[in-house]
């Protein structure tokens, strides 16, 4: 996959974010996220030495708050950033291009997760109706049915919990975006279709 940033274009980037006011670094990476609709979050170990490197030439400064350093833009670092405008231009369609791409990925790995899905969920349907075929009579059909149920019924709380509790933290972190709500949308419609068709007529 092609970067995500083009040589430059994130120094570029995190100049702009801090010409809004001063950040530290957590709330850099957290922005970024945001503006990639979570579908990518830079590490912290490709935000801070890109950090350094503009405090170096003047371009930031810093100031400890605390155990964290705020970042803050300079007059040095406002010039640079005005004098490059046109590029910050072309480094946001940069990033919609970006976006675009890795939503498209992301939405491929759901189509091949759920074409594995679908064929463990037909697999496992063949093997419960062959079960059921040679399977001793000595249980009555219902009570079966509703032990079945009771697990199934578990089975979908369990990943409704996790999932929530999963949900819940992206949001305190920030990232969870539009591509988020879009994966999770498409992956429970799916899975509804692929649970349905092995019930069978």
């Amino acid at each position: 996959m092609p970067p995500v940033f083009a040589h430059g274009a994130l120094r570029l980037y995190l100049l702009a974010l801090l010409e809004n006011g001063p950040k530290h670094g957590y709330e850099l990476i957290r922005d970024l996220s945001s503006r990639f609709g979570g579908t990518y979050s830079p590490s912290a170990g490709t935000i801070y030495p890109r950090l350094a490197k503009l405090e170096e030439d003047g371009l930031v400064a810093t100031t400890p708050e605390g155990r964290r350093t705020i970042y803050s833009i300079t007059e040095a670092g406002r010039s640079e950033l005005d004098s490059r405008r046109s590029e910050l231009v072309d480094v946001e369609d940069s990033i919609t291009a970006s976006v675009r791409r890795l939503a498209d990925d992301l939405r491929e790995d759901i189509r091949a997760n759920m074409r594995g899905l679908r064929a463990d969920l037909a697999a496992a349907a063949e093997n419960a109706r062959h079960g059921a075929t040679h399977a001793p009579a000595a249980e009555p059909g219902r009570h079966s049915d509703l032990r079945t149920l009771k697990e199934a019924e578990m089975l979908l709380q369990r990943f409704r919990d996790d999932l929530r509790v999963e949900l819940r933290l992206q949001a305190s972190r920030g990232t969870l975006g539009e591509a988020t709500l879009e994966t999770v949308r498409t992956v429970l419609d799916q899975a509804r279709a692929s649970v349905r068709a092995t019930f069978g007529s």
